[in-house]
Formats: C-alpha cells, structure tokens, sequence
C-alpha cells in the first residue's frame, strides 16, 4: 500500500496519517450518512511521536500514509489521547510492528488500554497539565475526565500552536480534504451539532468548565486537530461559540414532535399538535420514527425547547420505536424541554402512560395533561391536540423569554 496513501501536512512539524471511511452508517446507535474519519497525526522532530491511530481495519492506511513521511519504525514515542477503539483498535499491532521506546497515556488511559487489549508491556501515565518533552519539542497534556470517556485527555503542541483535541470539536464526516475551510459552513455546522447532541450532550457541565480552562490558558491555538472529521486551521473561534452555545442549553421557540404510528390516529394527532404550535408562532419539526433515525431526533432536540412524544399501544406496550428513542434520549439528558405524551389506543391504553413516565424521570416540564384517544381520534381530539400545540407554544415563548 506504500504509495497509494499519503499523509498531510497540517502544520511546521504535524502531519495527518489517519484513516477515511466512506462507508460508515453506524457509530454505536448514532446514523453517519456522511461517514467518517479515524485521525492520527505524526509529529516530526528530534524524536518521532504518533498522536493515537485509527480503527484496526485502517491500520494499513496509517501505516502507508506514515511510511511518505518516515520509516514507521523510527517512531518511538505513541501517545494515546484516548482508549476508544475506534482510535486505539490499531495500537496493539503498530507496538508489535513499531516496538516504539515510550508509550504515554493518561492515568485512566493505561488502565483502559490494559483492560482493551491486556499489553504485556508498559504504558506511562501522564498528569493533568504534564509536559512531555519530545526532542525540542514540548507536548502538554489537558485531562478531560468524561469528555467523554474516563481517560479521555487532550494535548497541546506549543511550537505549532496545535491543539490535539482528540474527540472534542470533532464531527462524524468523510471528505477529500482534510481542512474545515475547505467545506461549506453549512456542513460543518450541521455535523458538528449532531456530533455534539449524540456524544457530548450528557457532559455539557464539564464543556462549559473546558471552555473556561481552555480560555484561562492564555496560549495562542492556530490549529484545533481533532480525532474525527477536519481540522481547523482559520476561524477557530466558531467552534468553541458553538459548543458555549450548544452546553448552554437555553430554552428556545422550537418543538419537536416525535411519534410512530399503527393506523395513522397517532400521526393524525401529531399533525393537530404540530398545526396547535404553527398557530402560536413556533417552530416545529415532525419526525414520524418510521423516517427519522434516533440520532437526527437528538440533534433536532439540541436546539428545541420542547419535546412532544406519541405512541399508540401494542402488546401493553408503547410502540418499540418510541420505546427505543426514548431509551437513546434518556441517555443524552437534554435539559430545559418542556412536553408532553399523546397517543391512540385500542382496547388497553398503557402506552400514553408509559411515555409520559418517560418524560417525568428526564425531568421534562409538563405541559397540560397527557392526550389519550381510543381508536380514531374525532374533531374533539384532534382540538384537544390543537390546543396542546397552542400551550406548548404558549410555555415556550414564556420560558425563552424569561417570564
């Protein structure tokens, strides 16, 4: 493969020796239609440092890509930013191959990377706000407990200015340049959020706090290098605007109705409720579970202000897809939503009940009272669901706008 694949220059002594992968649609529940990007990077300079490496299909890509810079066997020190496998899945066979001087990892790294792969030699830990010297070169290290693995640690090279920021600023997007001013605005803000909404959501409290110790460092960042997606080499202020504003959280005017359905009565009641909330002026998207992947309902969910779920019931059950996205969103622990459950039953019933426990345990502010219509919904429930619509609308520009 020497040849075939060759690495980028990103910086005075970075290079790019990761991975592209065009084919991707699954990332542990999360949809990457755009696909992805495993990045390692190689810093050359008195000694020779690889910065993670990439999903152990792609090792030979690395390898390859590593190989039209320098021999890979002249590196002799890896540093794993992060144990995921999706960066780490290849490090077990580039030490066989490489059989590098120093391997360095965070101290929640070495015991996560011991307990993935059960290495027979030894990995150093590195401390929050070490300095690792690599030949003239020094290379500092910023913990990142949960952001958003235990090990997770980011890294700063300060004769480039560069920022290792392993899976934060990140995005889930293959592309044929390796720079985020090289792809439209609109793309990248788009996969960023979704990024955000489906891994860092739940540590939303710690990025607020990293962003203040990033800005609190006082040092000058002319490259944010990520362990997924482009790396960003101008406007590096618009990412940490956006991450300030997606850990925010703020209320905002925009809903978004989630529901599957049987015999079109609960589609039916979703688009009185999503008519209910055009009449008072707010934004909403309807994302009918049979369409709409779990992970775009997320990333919907970043920017709303309300969450408003229906279901009918099958088997004493909520409908599974209802169950399933629910369960994902649980996880994600959006805050500041307000909502409610709707849905259509036959003979039972439980499903509206179940959705709204749902609700309740995520700490979604109620809005009005669950709707429950037996069979098909006439003019009476389709106002009822109209007017909750309305109140929900009502509840939204009350609560962004502070009253």
């Amino acid at each position: 493969m020497k040849g075939a694949f060759q690495a980028t220059r990103i910086s005075e002594h970075v290079w790019w020796v990761g991975a592209i992968d065009w084919g991707i649609r699954d990332f542990h529940g999360y949809s990457t239609h755009r696909g992805s990007t495993y990045n390692a990077y190689l810093i050359v300079g008195d000694r020779v440092t690889l910065i993670d490496t990439v999903k152990r299909p792609f090792l030979e890509e690395m390898m390859a890509r590593i190989a039209s810079v320098v021999e890979p066997e002249k590196i002799d020190t890896i540093v794993s930013n992060h144990a995921e496998m999706d960066h780490s899945g290849s490090l077990p066979d580039t030490l066989a191959r490489i059989q590098p001087e120093r391997v360095f990892a965070s101290t929640m790294g070495v015991k996560a990377l011991r307990d993935h792969f059960h290495l027979d030699r030894g990995i150093t830990a590195l401390k929050d706000g070490e300095t690792l010297d690599l030949g003239g070169l020094d290379l500092t290290v910023l913990e990142t407990r949960m952001l958003h693995w235990p090990d997770s640690m980011m890294t700063y090279l300060g004769a480039d200015e560069l920022l290792f920021s392993q899976d934060g600023f990140g995005m889930h997007l293959a592309t044929s340049t390796r720079f985020a001013d090289e792809i439209r605005e609109e793309i990248l803000y788009e996969e960023a959020a979704k990024y955000y909404a489906n891994i860092l959501l739940p540590y939303s409290p710690l990025i607020r706090k990293l962003l203040d110790r990033v800005r609190d460092l006082g040092v000058p960042f002319s490259v944010i290098a990520p362990d997924h997606g482009p790396i960003w080499r101008k406007d590096l202020e618009k990412l940490p605007q956006w991450y300030a504003l997606w850990a925010e959280q703020a209320p905002a005017e925009k809903a978004v109705i989630v529901f599957d359905t049987m015999w079109q009565s609960t589609a039916l009641m979703a688009r009185a409720v999503h008519e209910g909330l055009a009449e008072g002026g707010v934004e909403s998207r309807l994302m009918p579970l049979g369409a709409s992947h779990r992970s775009d309902v997320a990333t919907e969910i970043l920017d709303a202000g309300a969450l408003l779920v229906g279901s009918p019931t099958i088997n004493n059950q909520m409908f599974p897809t209802v169950a399933d996205v629910l369960c994902y969103l649980k996880g994600l622990k959006p805050q500041n939503l307000v909502g409610q459950a709707f849905g259509s039953f036959g003979w039972s019933g439980e499903a509206v009940g179940l959705v709204k426990a749902e609700l309740d345990a995520m700490k979604i502010e109620p809005v009005g009272e669950p709707i429950k219509v037996k069979y098909v919904p006439d003019e009476d429930a389709l106002r009822a669901c109209r007017a909750l619509g309305s109140q929900t609308a009502a509840a939204l520009k009350e609560k962004s706008h502070g009253l």
